[in-house]
């Protein structure tokens, strides 16, 4: 609870709160840029190397002390997340059988910042033994890890975002954003695709909506407004209520492909604003023509994304011969738990 002086609360002190917020976050911007501006040749390196790694069935161990162990774990789950098979190894367990971990043909990342962190640099030569390759992520390239590496990855920081300048924080930012960087660019490389994304996320409403088809979600029958396409505003409108829906499609009778539009809630009140309505003028007059469509073998998670990237609350579904059999209505996502 805030302080009172006199009856009123002190709200004053916020605002340094704010601004060392920003001035925190401002630091980490300018670090990633300087990380941004710095890549090269070496993280090129290392994506070939992932890639091959990965195809022939090998695996990429990560290890990391203190708070670059944490950001090992993070960057080892995204590997994971999309097909790269990735495995994290506890320094302090390492000397005592879990070097057993690594195989033949994989990839160790290390990571230190410094490049000197003792727990980590005593096991560079028992790795070295080992018929793998080493990346090193670290601010210094010139230090132990970064001289021992095959592939060194520089996250170098002028300074931490902690105003006494001790905290990991830039640095661990960079090193996330990093290996933020590797896993996006190998998933691209490896040609990785929404259905092998899915098949690594099958919960939740991400995975429900990336093993969901659009034939699943859609509106059909009594559940999608459908009218001739001669129809006037009043029968889009009747429909539309009946079916509890914000849009109404307009189809030719003889179905041809392509032979449709869609009228929405939002038409009617633009259409109103215009002027005085009989609601017998017709609905084609204020209709979209050639409406955003999908087809009903897409994944529910285009037709998510089609909606938000046209801002839209209504998708017309398109049947193989390009005609409208179903609707997705952006309500019913929250219901299905899609979003």
């Amino acid at each position: 609870m805030l302080p009172k002086i006199n009856g009123t609360r002190v709200i004053n002190k916020r605002m340094d709160y704010l601004a060392q917020a920003r001035s925190v976050i401002q630091i980490e911007l300018e670090e990633v840029q300087r990380l941004h501006d710095s890549l090269g040749e070496p993280f090129c390196q290392a994506i070939d190397l992932f890639k091959e790694t990965i195809e022939q069935g090998k695996k990429i161990v990560w290890l990391g002390v203190g708070k670059s162990g944490n950001i090992a774990h993070k960057i080892a789950a995204t590997f994971n997340s999309t097909g790269a098979t990735s495995v994290v190894l506890n320094s302090q367990n390492a000397l005592h059988g879990d070097l057993g971990i690594i195989n033949s043909g994989d990839v160790v990342v290390a990571l230190s910042y410094s490049g000197e962190t003792e727990e980590l640099i005593n096991l560079l030569p028992f790795i070295k033994r080992l018929d793998t390759a080493l990346i090193g992520m670290t601010g210094k390239a010139q230090s132990s890890l970064g001289e021992e590496a095959d592939i060194t990855l520089e996250t170098y920081v002028s300074r931490e975002a902690c105003p006494l300048n001790l905290a990991p924080t830039s640095s661990s930012t960079n090193m996330l954003v990093l290996g933020d960087a590797l896993a996006m660019v190998l998933l691209e490389a490896r040609g990785f695709t929404e259905s092998d994304f899915a098949a690594y996320h099958p919960g939740g409403s991400l995975g429900k909506a990336l093993l969901t088809r659009v034939h699943d979600i859609m509106r059909t029958g009594n559940g999608m407004a459908a009218v001739p396409s001669h129809s006037n505003i009043k029968d889009c409108l009747s429909a539309m209520k009946e079916a509890r829906a914000g849009a109404c499609i307009l189809s030719s009778p003889d179905k041809t492909p392509a032979s449709f539009s869609i009228f929405t809630h939002g038409d009617f009140a633009r259409a109103f604003e215009q002027g005085q309505l009989t609601g017998l003028e017709p609905a084609t007059d204020f209709a979209t023509q050639s409406p955003i469509s999908i087809s009903q073998n897409a994944l529910a998670v285009e037709a998510v994304n089609l909606l938000r990237e046209h801002l839209i609350d209504d998708l017309v579904v398109l049947d193989a011969d390009g005609n409208p059999v179903g609707m997705v209505d952006s309500q019913d996502l929250s219901r299905l738990k899609l979003v």
